[in-house]
């Protein structure tokens, strides 16, 4: 329960107990829950793995205020790029997303205003997760791993294994006569270590360096030319920026573990960019969920 009261104590008092109660009652919504969703004037919806639940509690423009004044700790300027990005990351690594009217300046959004809508994305760990797919990332002969491409279609799991394999490298594990290596993870989104102030909330291992909300292209140079790494790791590669780092790193005998949204080889084949790596050599393993 201490994932979910991590959450709830951001809402108001009225939608808190209503909250508290489902999910002391309820296991079944308890285990499930991924997502809570409030909009102004909609009833609560909780999202679970296989549905939704309603519940009968319509929400007002005071509840959302109060809801986003608690998750800034009553400064919402302090905030603001934060929310000009959509999200928040909290304490736990839930990230919670935000809609509203958006100001533009200069093809840039500078503010959001009349905040509408609050989703609260419930972050679970599922360590050794990756159990079933290390042995094939590992190259144990040469000490290190193959450059690997894990693909898969949305919400099918590939960023919590990317970030159980990332934590696993980077420990080592001695049971495979795999010592830990120095990694480093561009995590533009905050969506694998889950970064709360400066502080992972997800655990990717003691040899992991992370930088978050920078693009994955100039993350991955910072880290090559900073850092060290022996592995680098980020989620849903794909644009022709993203392909260069890549190729820099790769270049650099750099190994990488990268995800990327498909359902085959055919979806792959189709990003040409991507496929560019793959017809070079610099991806060495494809994966698929």
């Amino acid at each position: 329960m201490s994932g979910i009261y991590e959450v709830i104590r951001y809402f108001p008092i009225d939608i808190y107990n209503i909250l508290k109660n489902i999910f002391e009652d309820n296991k079944i919504i308890r285990e499930n829950i991924e997502e809570i969703r409030i909009r102004v004037q909609k009833p609560i919806i909780l999202k679970l793995r296989y549905e939704d639940v309603v519940i009968n509690h319509i929400v007002d423009q005071r509840e959302i205020l109060q809801t986003l004044e608690k998750i800034c700790e009553n400064s919402i300027y302090a905030y603001k790029n934060q929310i000009c990005e959509g999200f928040i990351t909290v304490k736990g690594g839930h990230r919670v997303g935000i809609t509203g009217t958006a100001v533009e300046e200069n093809g840039k959004i500078i503010n959001l205003k009349y905040i509408t809508s609050l989703n609260f994305r419930i972050a679970r760990q599922i360590l050794n997760c990756s159990n079933k797919i290390i042995k094939e990332i590992l190259d144990i002969e040469n000490h290190t791993i193959f450059t690997t491409l894990i693909v898969s279609p949305p919400g099918k799991g590939k960023t919590t294994i990317l970030r159980d394999t990332i934590r696993r490298l980077s420990n080592g594990m001695e049971n495979l006569n795999f010592k830990g290596k120095t990694c480093g993870v561009v995590d533009e989104r905050g969506e694998i270590a889950a970064m709360y102030k400066g502080i992972p909330q997800n655990d990717v291992g003691m040899r992991t360096d992370v930088i978050e909300n920078v693009s994955k292209y100039k993350g991955m140079k910072i880290l090559i030319r900073t850092m060290a790494p022996e592995i680098i790791a980020c989620d849903e590669i794909g644009s022709k920026e993203d392909i260069e780092a890549i190729q820099e790193a790769t270049t650099a005998g750099i190994k990488g573990i990268f995800t990327m949204h498909g359902r085959n080889i055919e979806d792959v084949k189709n990003n040409k960019e991507i496929y560019k790596l793959i017809e070079n050599k610099q991806i060495e393993k494809i994966i698929f969920l």
